[in-house]
């Protein structure tokens, strides 16, 4: 399959797309909102915003397996309420510059998590493009002089993206449940333990206008983002969806160009040149070996008879047919097998090497 028409690539460049773009977006409304309320409603407005999609498409009810509650909870508490929760501490106590050049940690973090935590593989060419990547984030958002102030704001930052890099490995552990439904939930239990932080700690409520189009962009850049970046974690693995992601930089700063009027400078276009070899060197990647899949039972969307052998099992008896290519989901059972095909980490390329 052509890298760019391998799904979890598009997927997750869109989803830093859509974050990206909002980041200048959320810069227009934090004049008339405090950070961590215009974070609570952000969230919110996700949570609701997939919630009122889920009833319009009439979208089937999620049975998660009982195992995997623990993950989701787990990925709602590290990156819904411990990270923001950080970064606004983190926030309140240092310049803006910093922060921003500290947040490049999360993809480092991340990578670094998948790889010698849960396992994930990966090699020098991987490596380099996630490095490649992050140094363009760091660059772009390099102000020329960066002021971090004193030690413990530096650490609450740093913090926050150990937390969101926890939460991303977390949330691969259930990525093969409902996208938008996953995404709802962190967004429903993230914006309304936020919500009641920051009006606990006296924020004032917004004008009606600026709390709509806070929800409006949460939706756009929150929830249908992060729902695309579960789809990520589902066929690349976490560590080189983290890569891919932290592009979103490098989008924000092109659209506060197009849209804010501001100028294009040397480190732009170094950061972009550095994150285009970057992504050119995970879109380029080719790992094949001989591998044996264990046997494994689960439920997720799937198709037959488009020459993916994993899927190539018969329905029950009771169930309707189901004509060839259809997405559809159900508990099916994988058998023993072993092959050779290029192949990235997805769910079920989780062996050890």
């Amino acid at each position: 399959m052509p890298p760019l028409s391998q799904p979890g690539v598009l997927a997750t460049l869109l989803a830093a797309t859509l974050f990206g773009a909002g980041t200048p977006l959320a810069k227009l409304l934090l004049a008339q909102a405090s950070p961590w309320l215009l974070a609570a409603l952000l969230y919110l407005g996700s949570g609701v915003g997939l919630f009122l999609l889920r009833r319009l498409r009439r979208s089937a009810p999620v049975r998660m397996p009982r195992g995997e509650w623990k993950w989701l909870a787990g990925a709602v508490l590290a990156g819904g309420m411990v990270g923001p929760v950080l970064l606004m501490l983190g926030l309140s106590g240092m310049p803006a510059s910093g922060a921003s050049l500290l947040l490049n940690a999360e993809g480092v973090l991340t990578a670094l998590i998948a790889w010698f935590v849960f396992k994930e593989n990966f090699d020098r060419r991987i490596a380099l493009g996630m490095l490649a990547i992050v140094a363009g984030g760091v660059i772009l958002s390099w102000p020329g002089e960066a002021h971090f102030g004193e030690l413990w704001p530096a650490l609450a930052v740093v913090g926050a993206c150990l937390a969101w890099g926890v939460d991303n490995n977390l949330t691969r552990k259930v990525s093969l449940s409902d996208a938008s439904f996953i995404a709802m939930v962190k967004g429903l239990v993230a914006g309304a333990t936020n919500l009641v932080l920051a009006l606990s700690l006296g924020a004032a409520w917004p004008a009606l206008p600026v709390v709509l189009a806070a929800a409006m962009l949460g939706f756009a850049s929150y929830g249908a983002s992060l729902a695309l970046f579960v789809l990520g974690l589902r066929h690349l693995g976490t560590a080189r969806t983290g890569a891919y992601f932290s592009i979103a930089p490098f989008v924000g700063a092109a659209l506060a160009i197009a849209v804010l009027g501001e100028p294009v400078t040397l480190s732009l276009i170094i950061a972009a040149l550095l994150m285009a070899w970057g992504v050119w060197l995970h879109l380029t990647e080719s790992h094949q070996h001989s591998h044996t899949h264990e046997p494994l039972e689960h439920s997720h969307e799937h198709a037959h008879g488009l020459g993916d052998e994993h899927h190539d099992h018969a329905h029950e008896t009771h169930e309707e047919p189901v004509a060839p290519g259809t997405r559809h989901t159900h508990a099916h059972k994988h058998l023993p097998i072993s092959h050779s095909h290029a192949h990235f980490p997805d769910a079920h390329h989780r062996h050890s090497h």
